[in-house]
């Protein structure tokens, strides 16, 4: 694995494969694909992995991919030194790499990573439990070997694989180095995960994250508000808040669901099945399930874009109430000030609701659009308008 000594590496050449996403959180993390694609790849509402077929990556290949990263991680070190930068990656090396043409993106990833100096890294695709445990344990500690500033080492992985590992062996993989497992629980109704086809009983995601924690790693539960439509929006509330409440994640994370015309449920909602939700509607259903959440310690977060409300994050039941204040003082807005807040945060200028107040400039330009929408088009062309502003960013 180890370069031939005195050998000049192609920065051109450098290069390793990278999965298509990884969660928010790890925005600044190192990227090193495990696995390619999700061997479920199911769900109605997801898009991700469509028409790709899953395969397992052999050892060997992780190895050399990581091998690879190594490399570059020199290379960089080696520009930082040329530089005058003493071995550190700052502004002047980051200039550098960028300004000159034909570095490679693992390159440029590679110094950005080293820029931010996080020490995470996260393995790519959706599954990545469903390796055979030795293999996975051979490839930690050779990414730990190779990189032992590497203080965190995070991946996806699905309930159903890992209710069929024994704790003894999530136990050994932790100790080899993954220290938080990310987990798309969606919904814990299990009507709803029938439905939805995601594979999985709410019994197993409870058993799932109760295991990892029992191995001593961290567990990131994704919940989907939106998910149960006007049809189960109440028992998806209420249903996956206690089965959190058996599982004490360490986080659970809102990603609400967006319908894009190329996902399996958007033709359910084409025939009437599936009845998508209003803002409004998808407000009150994250109140219910805040509100059922009770005798854990879990952190809220709400870091992405397909929320319309940023602010709900906290740990609980510390925080409990603050979160619930945010959507009270949403829900208490004219309806006037709540669609231009929808638009103002669909369209990215908007995190809060003191935005209305801070910046009268955007809130008369967007008061004015909606204006000109609802004239040509009606309240359904604003809400159309919203819909697709929303949909854009996924």
């Amino acid at each position: 694995m180890q370069p031939a000594e005195g050998l000049k590496l192609n920065k051109n050449e450098l290069s390793f494969e990278l999965g298509p996403i990884r969660p928010p959180s790890e925005a600044r993390s190192l990227l090193l694909r495990v696995t390619r694609n999700c061997p479920w790849n199911q769900c109605l509402f997801c898009r991700t992995y469509k028409k790709r077929k899953f395969s397992l990556r052999s050892v060997d290949e992780i190895k050399q991919d990581i091998q690879t990263a190594r490399d570059i991680a020199d290379e960089i070190l080696a520009i930082s030194l040329k530089a005058g930068s003493g071995g550190r990656v700052d502004d002047r090396v980051i200039s550098h790499i960028f300004g000159e043409s034909g570095y490679s993106e693992n390159f440029r990833s590679i110094a950005m990573w080293m820029y931010y100096g996080t020490g995470a890294c996260f393995l790519q695709d959706a599954d990545n439990l469903v390796m055979k445990s030795d293999y996975l344990v051979d490839v930690l500690k050779f990414l730990r070997e190779r990189f032992p500033q590497i203080t965190r080492v995070t991946t996806y992985s699905r309930s159903r694989t890992i209710v069929r590992k024994k704790v003894e062996s999530l136990t050994e993989i932790r100790k080899s180095g993954l220290n938080r497992v990310h987990i798309g629980l969606e919904t814990g109704y299990d009507p709803l995960l029938k439905y939805m086809k995601k594979g999985v009983t709410a019994a197993q995601h409870i058993e799932a994250g109760q295991k990892v924690k029992m191995a001593g790693m961290e567990v990131s539960e994704y919940v989907m508000p939106g998910l149960g439509g006007q049809e189960m929006w109440a028992e998806h509330a209420v249903e996956t808040a206690k089965v959190l409440n058996q599982i004490n994640p360490d986080f659970i994370r809102l990603r609400s669901l967006r319908v894009l015309p190329i996902v399996a449920l958007y033709e359910k909602m084409a025939e009437g099945s599936f009845t998508r939700q209003s803002d409004d509607m998808v407000v009150e259903e994250i109140k219910l399930f805040i509100n059922t959440l009770d005798g854990i310690s879990s952190i809220i977060t709400s870091d992405h874009i397909s929320n319309l409300l940023e602010e709900i994050t906290g740990r609980l039941p510390d925080d409990k109430g603050k979160m619930l204040n945010v959507i009270s003082k949403y829900q208490a807005l004219p309806e006037q000030e709540r669609i231009i807040y929808r638009v103002g945060r669909r369209g990215g200028a908007y995190r809060s609701t003191d935005d209305l107040t801070f910046d009268p400039s955007t809130y008369g330009k967007i008061r004015n659009l909606i204006k000109d929408i609802s004239l040509k088009q009606g309240p359904d062309g604003v809400e159309r308008f919203i819909t697709e502003m929303g949909d854009s960013y996924i």
